[in-house]
C-alpha cells in the first residue's frame, strides 16, 4: 500500500504520525470506505495552493479585455408602463 493514503481508522489512530508526515513529506490522502475522503497537507502548501498569485486590481490591469471602451452609462428613461 501507498505509504501517504491512509485509512481512516489509521488515521484516526496515528494521527500525530499522519501530521508528521503531511508536515515533513507530502499531502496525505484518507480513505474512507475505500474511497478517497480528504487529504492533510501542511499550512504552508495549503496558502500556497490556495492564495491568488495577484491581487484583483493587477489581474484587471492585466486582462486583455482592460483596453476595452465599456459605456458604463445607466440609461436614465423611465421604465414604461404597466396595467394591472
Amino acid at each position: 500500500m501507498n505509504s501517504d493514503i491512509w485509512q481512516l481508522q489509521e488515521a484516526k489512530s496515528k494521527f500525530s504520525q499522519l501530521v508528521e508526515k503531511a508536515l515533513n513529506n507530502s499531502p496525505q490522502i484518507v480513505t474512507k470506505h475505500g474511497n478517497n475522503a480528504v487529504v492533510v497537507l501542511s499550512y504552508d502548501k495549503y496558502m500556497a495552493i490556495s492564495k491568488p498569485q495577484i491581487d484583483l486590481v493587477e489581474f484587471f490591469q492585466q486582462s486583455p479585455l482592460c483596453e476595452i471602451d465599456l459605456d458604463l452609462n445607466r440609461n436614465k428613461d423611465l421604465p414604461r408602463d404597466i396595467k394591472f
